[in-house]
């Protein structure tokens, strides 16, 4: 049941420092909340001033600085965009002063039924994969799968699926190309992967010869004799390897073999109130069960960088998390930009104001275990708990990194609405608000809303999270794997040649 909305509950107050409170419901203007009576209407997930805020001082929520006041700001004012400034301060790291030993999975951990790989990791899932080496032969990587009807392929098979892409030529030969081969690398020998095959034109950048595997075929459209012959090849190295991908099984497996993908899109206030935290408790609970639970999106952890720092195993950990995200900067320097850049137009409708606010949301996914590792973009996850993995905050992007690092199941959450997916990984959706997970019910896998409805808790919520994560691990469907969405797009980073 959704709690009624009186003058004491509209608002909520997430840290008692904090000199603004969210409004939890649509708040009239001349209501009485939290002491102070509002001087205009506030919509769901926007914040009220429960004090007066003097121009250049400190806004706070969650107990953390997300920028500062543009004008003075009187008690029961709206905060937002017109009088809430976006400001980079310093901020204090600490780092850990003695190693945090990582803790051997426990023997009584719960299970799921996957597949077990040869090279330990267990699938999720068990796909085909045709990989295009560059965006010549995509089109032609697209043809060989849509040959198959993936509802009528033998059990255990989950389907024949492409990864078109638009990078592979044209590149400079170093770290961009290098990154690519990475990623593709990461999807083809991902564990939710049976066998694959990689495709290209022939004289491209990225030459097929750079990937190697026993499961894996490679060829061209320039050897293979074109569009038409290189499908027909294509088709019959695939029978084999359904006949393959058939005769594999599902078998009992420790959830530590579980590597979760963290990501938020699409998001809005009361993704840091809700989802988030719930997400969170459940990747605590993946990382006591020996599993990773991996958080992206660089731009999305800046200005709370101080708070995973401080949860690093050891100071080397939290010097790479400080070298990335100084990294990510410079990076958008040479760009002509800033991480403010980020909070997108809903972002902004759904109640964040600037990065600062938006970051420490997002980072509230990774729970409150201890950073174990960080990684680079696409990068193998081989650590057990929680890692973090740089990519950028763009979601089909930020997927893709996480695929190639080898996460067999994504937890997303989302408050405006995401209906994002990927190919060979199940994208469990968890909705931050009951309207978004009314409106795009058919998108949605669980309502955090009923957190903020009064309805249900943080905790509880996790718990719920934690048990569709094993069940998906086991072969139950997403709601973005029955409509059938899947993005890839790998992270370009240098200039078009």
């Amino acid at each position: 049941m959704i709690t009624l909305a009186t003058s004491e509950n509209s608002t909520i107050l997430l840290h008692p420092s904090d000199n603004v409170a969210i409004a939890r419901v649509p708040v009239g203007s001349g209501m009485t909340v939290r002491g102070v009576v509002t001087r205009a209407a506030i919509a769901a997930g926007h914040k009220v001033a429960i004090r007066a805020i003097a121009p250049g001082e400190p806004v706070i929520r969650y107990g953390q600085f997300i920028g500062t006041a543009k004008t003075r700001i009187e008690p029961g004012d709206h905060v937002h965009t017109h009088n809430l400034a976006y400001e980079e301060r310093g901020l204090d790291y600490e780092f850990p002063s003695a190693d945090i030993p990582i803790p051997p999975p426990p023997t009584d951990a719960p299970t799921f039924l996957g597949y077990a790989r040869d090279d330990g990791r267990v699938g999720t899932r068990n796909y085909i994969a045709v990989v295009a080496a560059s965006n010549c032969a995509a089109h032609t990587a697209e043809l060989i799968a849509a040959s198959y009807d993936n509802d009528n392929l033998p059990d255990n098979v989950d389907g024949i699926v492409a990864f078109p892409h638009g990078e592979g030529c044209g590149h400079a030969i170093g770290p961009d190309t290098i990154q690519l081969q990475r990623t593709l690398a990461g999807v083809i020998h991902h564990p939710n992967v049976s066998s694959a095959i990689i495709l290209g034109l022939g004289c491209e950048v990225n030459q097929i010869d750079q990937y190697t595997g026993t499961r894996l075929v490679g060829m061209t459209l320039q050897s293979s004799g074109g569009t038409r012959a290189t499908v027909e090849a294509a088709r019959r190295e695939i029978s084999k390897m359904i006949d393959l991908a058939a005769s594999e099984k599902r078998t009992a497996q420790s959830a530590s073999k579980i590597v979760l993908g963290l990501n938020c899109g699409g998001s809005d206030s009361f993704s840091g109130i809700t989802a988030n935290p719930a997400l969170g408790v459940c990747s605590d609970l993946i990382a006591q069960a020996g599993g990773s639970a991996v958080l992206a999106e660089t731009p999305e952890i800046f200005g709370a960088e101080h708070l995973l720092i401080r949860r690093a195993r050891n100071r080397a950990v939290g010097e790479k998390l400080l070298r990335v995200v100084k990294g990510y900067k410079q990076y958008l320097v040479r760009l002509g930009g800033t991480f403010d850049d980020n909070p997108t137009p809903g972002n902004k409708a759904g109640g964040l104001t600037t990065i600062l606010e938006k970051s420490l949301g997002a980072a509230a996914k990774a729970g409150t275990s201890p950073l174990n590792d960080v990684v680079d973009y696409a990068e193998r996850v081989t650590t057990p708990g929680f890692v973090f993995m740089n990519t950028p905050g763009y979601d089909p992007v930020s997927l893709t990194g996480l695929a190639g690092g080898g996460v067999n199941v994504i937890a997303f959450t989302t408050g405006r609405g995401s209906a994002i997916g990927f190919s060979t990984i199940p994208v469990i959706k968890i909705a931050s608000n009951s309207n978004t997970f009314g409106r795009m019910r058919d998108n949605m896998d669980i309502n955090a809303g009923r957190i903020g409805d009064g309805d249900a808790t943080v905790a509880a919520i996790g718990h719920e999270i934690f048990d569709l994560v094993l069940r998906v691990a086991s072969g139950e469907q997403t709601a973005s794997e029955r409509l059938g969405h899947h993005e890839f797009v790998p992270w370009r980073i240098g200039p078009v040649l």
